[in-house]
């Protein structure tokens, strides 16, 4: 599950670690309040105002037909207002959105950081995920932080360093002073990073996360090391331990499809193809794809139905895929293991009872518990449903019906 920046900042002060400070809003006059709100009590005089969406790249993004930025600079009270204004509401485009981008709901205005002091300020750039080809934590850093962080990655990755550590252990001391050295800093900032890193990766597994990521790590000029921007990443599968977490997600974020199909507990992501598919286990499905790409087709969706399978569920599945418009066929492909499928063939037999009039192939192949009731149900059912046993024969009717 993504947070927002302002959330993830939140859950980190938790753990110690120091943010810069905001308030969301979600309206321009929130924000102009926002605004003197943290002049009064840190004495910034500007303040940054942050689109609030989950994708990166806000500060290079437009909102688009206008120039105006995703992360900009407000002077004052009516700066900040004037922004707010031009951002929410808006859809922003980014390198991370694609072209369709996505409508800000809300900003973030926060305290300025770049505050003059007797040290120059720096940026730089740490992320904590899973590295699975080692099945360890690694923590990835760099000096060259800010926005032009991919670039650094793809031309000079040399600059991209790397700690690793055992999931089942914490991050050791020797191994924070090691990043807080490669980093280059020394005296209070030194110590500071230290503190800091220890303290984020605390919050990365205490927060059940599977990415961290702070861009930039920002040194101030006085050698304090805050958290400027956060993306955070909660495992799915460990929301139940974190019911406050849970209570965050956003789902005005997420596709309309799949938080309907969640509704249902179907295991469903939206793709670019021409073939809807439902399957039952997340390897038949990847195998079921990569037969579809093979047949000519192009996979719609990721649909996995799971081993308890329904009528139910398996119309609503049917309810979700036809809903893209670029559905030129349906493969249904059902081992019948745990779930039976005959089950699943009554429900495919009342979802088109149900839904009407469907004008597209549906192609079902049903192997396993209680396949040949199943086979039987589809073929006297009097539904235009095509029944396939090998997946070779499922294939030649996928590409059958793309061509």
């Amino acid at each position: 599950m993504n947070l927002h920046e302002y959330q993830a900042k939140e859950l980190l002060k938790k753990y110690n670690v120091p943010v810069q400070e905001g308030i969301a809003c979600i309206t321009p006059g929130a924000a102009e309040e926002a605004y003197k709100q943290i002049h009064t009590q840190y004495g910034s005089q500007f303040a940054v105002v942050k689109a609030q969406i989950h994708a990166g790249g806000r500060g290079k993004g437009k909102i688009a037909g206008t120039e105006q930025r995703g992360v900009a600079v407000g002077k004052n009270a009516e700066d900040v207002k004037q922004i707010a204004q031009n951002i929410i509401g808006g859809t922003l485009v980014t390198l991370q959105t694609g072209p369709a981008g996505k409508v800000v709901n809300k900003v973030l205005v926060a305290q300025d950081v770049y505050y003059e002091g007797p040290s120059p300020v720096k940026e730089f750039y740490l992320s904590i995920l899973l590295d699975r080809s080692k099945g360890k934590n690694v923590i990835m850093y760099s000096t060259e932080g800010g926005m032009n962080i991919e670039e650094v990655a793809h031309n000079t990755p040399e600059k991209i360093f790397r700690e690793w550590v055992y999931p089942g252990g914490m991050l050791e001391a020797f191994q924070a002073r090691k990043i807080a050295f490669n980093l280059g800093l020394s005296g209070a900032a030194f110590k500071n990073c230290v503190k800091f890193v220890t303290n984020l990766y605390n919050a990365y597994v205490g927060l059940d996360c599977n990415m961290l990521e702070i861009n930039p790590l920002f040194k101030t000029s006085d050698d304090k090391i805050i958290a400027v921007d956060c993306k955070m990443n909660v495992d799915d599968n460990a929301i139940m331990r974190h019911p406050d977490i849970g209570s965050l997600r956003d789902i005005t974020e997420e596709d309309p499809t799949e938080v309907e199909a969640g509704q249902f507990n179907l295991n469903f992501v939206k793709l670019d193809g021409n073939v809807g598919c439902m399957v039952n286990g997340a390897g038949l499905a990847m195998a079921t794809m990569d037969m579809i790409k093979l047949s000519g087709g192009e996979p719609a969706n990721f649909l996995d139905v799971g081993g308890t399978a329904n009528a139910q569920t398996v119309e609503a599945g049917f309810r979700i895929i036809l809903k893209d418009p670029k559905v030129k066929a349906i493969l249904i492909n059902i081992f019948g293991g745990i779930v039976r499928c005959d089950r699943v063939a009554q429900g495919v037999i009342d979802a088109y009872q149900s839904i009407g009039n469907i004008n597209i192939p549906i192609i079902v192949r049903l192997q396993g518990t209680n396949a040949d009731v199943a086979k039987k149900l589809i073929d006297e059912s009097g539904l235009k449903v095509q029944s396939a046993i090998l997946l070779s024969e499922a294939a030649a009717l996928v590409n059958k019906a793309v061509a």
